[in-house]
């Protein structure tokens, strides 16, 4: 069974940084191929790309976070990371990590809150 899950979601100030992390479970993120995804959703908005990260190491950032947030894997702790930096009251959103493994599936953690305050 695959299971995601998201932490480091916090009240943060404008300006300032945090770091979210993706723990996978049931799935080796340095054996099994994989894209893993971070998605976040506004209240009232639709749920949006923000970054992801392939087996290969690839990654494909949405153009509003670009230089500013920053993901990466520690496959020993089995955890996909994303960083965030300079952060902005249009970034406070629920992130969900998202996860597509050929061999077992398509995977959402239950998310994690991210509060921007100006």
């Amino acid at each position: 069974q695959v299971r995601l899950v998201e932490f480091g979601g916090a009240l943060v100030q404008a300006g300032g940084s945090l770091r979210l992390s993706c723990v996978a479970s049931g799935v080796n993120l340095g054996f099994d191929a994989y894209v893993v995804s971070w998605y976040r959703q506004a209240l009232g908005r639709q749920r949006d790309l923000v970054v992801s990260i392939g087996s290969g190491g690839e990654t494909n950032y949405a153009d509003s976070v670009k230089g500013r947030f920053t993901i990466s894997r520690d496959i020993s702790e089995n955890t996909v990371n994303l960083q965030m930096s300079d952060l902005k009251p249009e970034d406070a959103a629920v992130y969900y990590c998202k996860g597509f493994f050929p061999r077992f599936g398509t995977f959402w953690g239950q998310g994690t809150q991210v509060t921007v305050s100006s």
